[in-house]
């Protein structure tokens, strides 16, 4: 398993943090924010695969990438990013020693935050 940063997808957040597309919540509220698989399903079944992997900071170029399997560490719920799934994004990160992604998810934390104050 190679999983290495997703560019894309870091764009992808970032222009949505630019735009005021978040949720500033806690890091525990991601397991309610989190999409289910149902609608992780129904997202690739409107919008494709593309698409899906830019909701992904993690991108493992090994499996399949019309897998679900190839993309890891979500930070939004297709629509928004949400505060509390790059904290944990970025925890899990750092657990597994993906340190591109993990500075990429503190990076983007500190984008949201500093937005914030403005």
């Amino acid at each position: 398993m190679a999983i290495e940063l997703n560019q894309p997808a870091l764009r992808h957040a970032r222009s949505l943090v630019r735009e005021g597309k978040v949720v500033r919540d806690e890091r525990d509220d991601w397991s309610e924010a989190a999409p289910t698989a149902d609608e992780e399903n129904a997202f690739i079944e409107r919008e494709g695969w593309t698409q899906y992997s830019h909701w992904h900071l993690g991108i493992d170029r090994d499996e399949n990438h019309e897998t679900k399997g190839a993309y890891s560490f979500p930070f939004g719920d297709f629509r928004r990013v949400h505060r509390s799934g790059v904290i944990s994004a970025e925890s899990r990160a750092g657990q597994y020693d993906h340190d591109e992604i993990r500075d990429a998810l503190a990076s983007l934390l500190k984008l949201i935050d500093e937005d914030d104050g403005k």
